[in-house]
């Protein structure tokens, strides 16, 4: 078999479409490459969407913990208090154990099994229940990163926007979130390429993958397994994520960018890859 028909029989594999089988016999380099990137399809749709719905909340959650009504303060706190206290390894097995095994407890109590399943059947898989889990925790770490933004808006660019008289929404859209977003972007950077590296966990989390069709890691294990080599599929993860990185820094450059270019060349804050060892 030529790579290009491995490519076209496993390319999208992931996503239920092609060959059902996995390879078994002499396995190729080229199968390797293929299955494993069609498994980061799975990484990539993790990442995206929790980043792009986590965004905003994030910054409701940076505003109310930031408003002076301790009724929209305390709760905000203590949301990013909780998801930043915890391991998000725990909280994946929390969300299974809440979305999956919680309901079949209360069984006898209230509710008929082929009900409960119905209402659960879609949070105890990876593509919704994993989903929430990661947009929730990076909402969190966001919301923090947002709020000390907010925290260190210059106090002339609040006067100045006073003394045009905005206030209110006008005054945070023009005035304050521009100026918020330009000093938490790099940080922000940091935290969205942490997310996506944090989608490897989805495998070990417990959430059953899509039709059995696993992600990068996934594919992984089953060539680390078949073949007694761990030194070739898992170095192939680790380049496909650091692919990925770059991709993501060249993004976030171009929107920092962006976000400073009314700023002198030599005044405008530059994007630096600074990984969280502990977190």
């Amino acid at each position: 078999m030529s790579c290009l028909q491995t490519i076209q029989d496993y390319g999208l594999r992931s996503l239920g479409y092609g060959e059902r089988l996995l390879p078994r016999g002499d396995i190729t380099l080229c199968e390797q490459f293929t299955l494993i990137g069609s498994g980061m399809i799975w990484n990539v749709y993790f990442g995206a969407l929790a980043l792009m719905s986590g965004f905003f909340f994030a910054v409701a959650l940076a505003v109310a913990k930031n408003s002076r009504p301790w009724i929209t303060r305390k709760p905000a706190e203590w949301f990013i208090f909780i998801f930043r206290g915890s391991p998000l390894f725990i909280q994946f097995f929390l969300a299974y154990e809440t979305f999956v095994l919680l309901p079949r407890v209360g069984i006898d109590i209230n509710l008929g099994f082929a009900e409960i399943t119905a209402e659960t059947r879609w949070f105890a898989r990876a593509w919704l229940g994993a989903l929430i889990v990661l947009f929730l925790n990076t909402s969190a770490y966001a919301a923090e990163i947002f709020y000390g933004a907010l925290r260190s808006v210059p106090k002339g660019d609040l006067e100045a926007a006073d003394a045009y008289g905005l206030t209110g929404w006008t005054r945070f859209r023009r005035v304050v979130f521009p100026t918020t977003m330009r000093l938490a972007w790099p940080s922000y950077t940091n935290e969205a390429i942490f997310l996506f590296h944090a989608t490897t966990l989805v495998y070990f989390s417990g959430f059953p993958a899509f039709q059995q069709k696993g992600d990068a890691l996934y594919y992984a294990q089953y060539f680390a397994d078949r073949t007694f080599n761990p030194f070739i599929p898992y170095p192939i993860v680790a380049g496909y994520f650091v692919i990925l990185t770059l991709c993501i820094i060249m993004l976030f450059g171009m929107i920092n960018a962006r976000l400073n270019r009314h700023l002198p060349s030599e005044t405008r804050s530059r994007l630096r890859y600074r990984p969280n060892l502990i977190r």
